[in-house]
């Protein structure tokens, strides 16, 4: 089995405070993240093996967005993300 039959996944947008690099304002961005939640129950057709994979597998985000543009009208250059993790775990 894939690592992706133990989890149901959604996209969402979540608001961060981020700093541009060019001009230096701050402003709250939406950051597209990939929300990986544990399924309730194991998939039928699973092994030994599967089945300890899932009992370690925990709920996690991964962030689809890499660039985002700077809301300062006088600025508006693209930067890229550094100062979020591009993985979270989530509880």
């Amino acid at each position: 089995m894939e690592e992706r039959d133990f989890f149901d996944e959604k996209t969402e947008q979540r608001n961060h405070t981020l700093t541009c690099p060019h001009c230096g304002q701050a402003a709250e961005y939406p950051v597209s993240w990939l929300v990986r939640r544990k399924k309730a129950q194991l998939p039928r057709n699973a092994d030994d093996r599967d089945r300890a994979r899932f009992a370690k597998a925990q709920n996690y985000m991964v962030r689809r967005d890499d660039m985002l543009g700077c809301k300062n009208v006088r600025c508006r250059k693209r930067f890229e993300i550094t100062s979020l993790q591009s993985v979270a775990f989530m509880q």
